[in-house]
């Protein structure tokens, strides 16, 4: 796909319009993800449980607390045929923009949905984060199709970066002013579940306010293969089957591009324990670590701010060392940061803010070039698609790390042995990475290669 080169300043137009989706729907991955919506949630499924602590989802027994990790890897197991299908609906027609913003739209109203989540309802809840989600992880993966046209190769870590810092800083920005709400709940007259609750709807709010930005900037993408041979309306069942099929077809592809599957075995590994130690933080802090909504707030705030900053270092960085080589550093100081995780003592906020400062600085970055170097590894055309595998771990859209933190729980009852289980992904991940040629897998696909990776 080639980038408008030629108009610098339509080209600048749409990459802000780009940057503004991360500002968007970075309020659903801060607010409601990372801070409220976990211990709020497990305290309504706490309120719904039985005698032994347990709720019934579908008749199936489960612990009140590992309720939230189990419906976030639920909504991503079932977001992920969801990604694929409009993603391959978006190349064969070219209407990334438009299901962009429909799946944006729908995941906002999701969560302004979650104003009604109160008493003992956790079953609403969990199927308003079970649609959210999936609206989440389609129209990001679907954002993330863009990047290829909005950037020349050798510009694409830096494009990527200053994304993920719009997110970073879109996510804080509201967080600030749902600090000052809770904080101030009790001059406004509100209970502290209101509070909360108006907290997860202002995300919605904002998500579908900002997305009027992509939707008006972001350039209209170009059909691919038989998509620009498509049939006529009135043939519409026809081409949904086709969708279908070549659906299946590229997942058959996909075996001619080895390295491109190793990358993405990688990612998929350390990016599911990144997602999942930034979702199962506030919980994690709450109810292991005892720390009150205010600390955990403002340690959230923290890592957005420091990651603003992080995304840019690690950017910098790249150009220097390459893409590749600093993403693994940053796994390497992924490891200390659980290790520091596990060791902290409870009730100790300065200790909290420090490890909300080492998530900040290792968070956006590692993210952003990992997603940069995938933009290199897609054959031409088929972006939406294989963005569509690549968001199968990316925020909020995790389910292995949720699992695996679910299932320690629950064996355990111990919060610290859930996160220290998160270790494995880091270390497969850095040995996946460690194993993918990355210049051999950009030729392999018939990319040009940039100057450093």
């Amino acid at each position: 796909m080639t980038t408008t080169s030629g108009q610098p300043g339509l080209l600048r137009r749409q990459q802000y319009g780009w940057f503004f989706n991360d500002w968007a729907n970075a309020a659903f991955s801060a607010t409601v993800l990372t801070v409220f919506l976990g211990p709020y949630l497990t305290t309504v499924a706490t309120n719904a449980a039985d005698a032994h602590g347990d709720v019934h989802p579908l008749g199936i027994p489960v612990r009140a607390g590992s309720f939230y990790p189990y419906t976030v890897s639920a909504s991503v197991l079932l977001s992920v045929l969801v990604m694929l299908l409009a993603g391959t609906v978006a190349d064969r027609t070219g209407r990334h923009r438009f299901l962009l913003c429909g799946f944006a739209y729908t995941g906002a109203a999701a969560t302004l949905g979650m104003f009604f989540l109160r008493g003992d309802r956790y079953l609403l809840g969990g199927g308003l984060l079970v649609a959210a989600n999936i609206c989440y992880a389609v129209s990001a993966a679907l954002a993330n199709s863009f990047l290829p046209g909005l950037a020349a190769p050798d510009d694409r870590d830096a494009v990527s970066s200053k994304g993920w810092a719009f997110g970073y800083g879109g996510g804080g920005l509201l967080l600030i002013v749902n600090l000052a709400l809770y904080e101030g709940r009790d001059a406004l007259g509100l209970s502290e579940a209101t509070a909360v609750r108006l907290c997860l709807a202002s995300a919605g709010a904002w998500w579908a306010a900002f997305t009027v930005l992509p939707m008006l900037r972001l350039p209209t993408r170009p059909q691919y293969g038989a998509a620009a041979l498509s049939a006529p309306a009135e043939r519409a069942p026809e081409a949904a089957g086709g969708t279908v099929r070549e659906l299946l077809a590229t997942l058959r592809g996909m075996r001619r591009y080895p390295l491109t599957l190793l990358f993405l075995a990688a990612f998929l590994c350390y990016n599911d324990g990144i997602q999942t130690v930034v979702s199962q933080a506030s919980l994690f802090g709450s109810k292991e670590l005892h720390m009150g909504q205010q600390t955990l707030i403002i340690a959230i705030l923290l890592v957005q701010v420091v990651a603003i900053a992080g995304a840019l270092l690690l950017g910098r960085l790249a150009r220097r060392f390459g893409a590749k080589r600093t993403v693994l550093g940053s796994l390497v100081g992924w490891v200390l940061t659980l290790a520091l995780g596990y060791v902290m003592p409870a009730r100790s906020p300065a200790w909290f803010f420090l490890l909300a400062v080492l998530i900040g600085l290792v968070l956006g970055g590692s993210q952003a070039l990992s997603r940069s170097i995938f933009s290199h590894l897609i054959p031409a055309g088929r972006e939406a698609e294989y963005f569509s595998l690549y968001k199968i771990s990316d925020r909020g859209t995790s389910w292995m790390g949720p699992l695996v933190f679910g299932l320690a729980y629950q064996l355990t009852g111990s919060y610290r042995a859930a996160i220290i289980s998160l270790l494995v992904f880091f270390v497969i991940g850095f040995l996946l990475l460690l194993r993918v040629p990355v210049a051999r897998a950009v030729q392999a696909v018939g990319n040009p290669v940039p100057e450093r990776l």
